[in-house]
């Protein structure tokens, strides 16, 4: 009994400590709260601003822009396969060589299709023969049909269609064998492959292993055809993105393309994106890079002074190529254009206060949605993003001293807790019988000190 007593003593002497750490937990935060409304101001109080400089910068973080390696190549291209039953005798060609249409490109061995060819005509003309004996055969049974007796008929019958299907078999063999026939007479006829087209010789794969003339270090992926030409005329670029970027690019986006020799740059735009098929770009040693690369490819205004596989890189169009007029070139939508009349910006005075500052408006740049500020504004200024909540005279702060969003909206909800009683509603903790989980605590040393307070009668209501 005496047990349970002491047991309910500490759990009440428990739920004080509790109450007296919340209550003074809470009076420093009303404090500071109070302090951070007067002294750094909460979120209706303080305007962030930024800095001019940094507001017009590049477009860019830190001006810096994803490059993408690529190779001109031609807007078409053909494979010409080699066939998996013969071999090669010569190849013609090698890789970068200009060709014309009717050019030799390889020819087969025909050793082996001349050795089919005589063997296949000595079977044709042994299956004529058999055909030329069925026919006979036929002849024969019908002849020998009519001059039978009534019960012979009948199993002539059954003789004669038997040899007319083999006949059928027959004629049928034979057509089969003169098609197989025809096309190695035709493989024989075009042991020498030539080019159907006019342009440059991009591979030559001998084997699964082998790379193509414009590879290299950075260079595209072997091509599947034996011999790949590519036509001569209009080119595009074939780009490599890596896995990491496959979504920052999209078709229709305009790109300018450099050169890696001097200062010529070309604009196009983005026709394909090919993020089905991987290209395992291979290093200086031929070691593959060991991440997933996608090809896309971009359609030049103009070719004029680029060469087939001439290597390139490139970049997505955000202006950065425009010459436009010297000045301070400002975003839109940091300028109240509420009075086109009197355009303003909400400007840091110079001594930490907000104010309203007409600014001088000059050429506009639809693609880029900026106006040139003529006035009113240098790189030296800060300016907040204009809103309703804007007053002059609020506290100016930089940008990058707002805090969490998601705590200050926690901290605005606090304030319905101004008008609370002192601790109201703790008076139900008295009873709880979920306190009992607590007893555990019992044996904690720094509570041990505790057990030697005096006890009376009116200690419970102290806390």
């Amino acid at each position: 009994m005496e047990n349970n007593v002491l047991k309910a003593r500490r759990r009440k002497r428990l739920v004080g400590i509790v109450l007296v750490v919340l209550i003074a937990v809470l009076t420093g935060f009303l404090y500071f709260r109070g302090r951070g409304g007067s002294d750094a101001g909460d979120g209706q109080n303080v305007a962030y601003v930024t800095s001019v400089a940094t507001l017009t910068g590049q477009y860019s973080s830190n001006g810096v822009f994803n490059r993408y390696a690529g190779t001109v190549e031609s807007q078409e291209t053909k494979s010409f396969n080699k066939r998996d039953d013969a071999d090669i005798q010569e190849i013609f060609v090698e890789t970068g060589d200009e060709v014309k249409v009717g050019t030799p490109l390889f020819s087969y061995d025909n050793t082996k299709y001349e050795e089919d060819l005589a063997k296949g005509e000595i079977e044709l003309e042994r299956q004529k023969n058999e055909l030329d004996s069925i026919k006979t055969t036929i002849a024969q049974l019908e002849k020998e049909k009519k001059s039978a007796a009534s019960a012979d008929k009948a199993n002539y019958t059954v003789q004669i269609q038997e040899q007319q299907l083999n006949l059928k078999q027959q004629e049928y063999d034979i057509q089969s064998k003169e098609l197989e026939l025809d096309k190695i007479r035709d493989n024989i006829a075009h042991a020498t492959v030539t080019s159907d087209m006019e342009g440059v010789v991009k591979s030559i794969n001998k084997d699964s292993g082998s790379q193509s003339y414009y590879e290299g270090y950075g260079g595209d992926e072997t091509e599947n055809g034996f011999i790949v030409i590519m036509k001569t005329g209009d080119f595009r670029v074939k780009g490599t993105m890596n896995e990491q970027n496959i979504y920052d690019i999209s078709e229709g986006q305009p790109v300018i393309v450099h050169s890696r020799l001097d200062d010529q740059t070309w604009k196009g735009t983005v026709t394909t994106v090919d993020r089905e098929n991987t290209v395992q770009n291979q290093n200086m040693y031929g070691e593959g890079s060991g991440s997933s690369n996608y090809p896309f490819y971009v359609e030049l205004e103009s070719s004029e002074g680029l060469l087939m596989g001439q290597h390139v890189y490139m970049e997505m169009d955000y202006g950065q190529g425009e010459k436009r007029e010297d000045g301070l070139w400002l975003d839109e939508y940091m300028i109240d254009m509420t009075d086109s009349d009197a355009p303003f910006v909400w400007a840091d005075n110079g001594k930490g206060k907000l104010e309203k500052r007409k600014v001088l408006l000059g050429t506009y740049d639809e693609e880029m949605m900026q106006y040139k500020i003529n006035g009113g504004l240098s790189t030296e200024d800060s300016i907040a993003f204009p809103d309703e909540s804007l007053k002059e005279g609020m506290k100016c702060m930089d940008e990058s001293m707002r805090t969490d969003e998601s705590f200050e909206g926690g901290m605005e909800g606090m304030e319905g807790m101004e008008g609370m009683e002192p601790m109201e509603g703790m008076e139900s903790m008295e009873g709880m019988e979920g306190m009992e989980s607590m007893e555990g605590m019992e044996d904690m040393e720094p509570m041990e000190d505790m057990e030697n307070m005096e006890e009376t009668e009116g200690e419970e209501g102290q806390y």
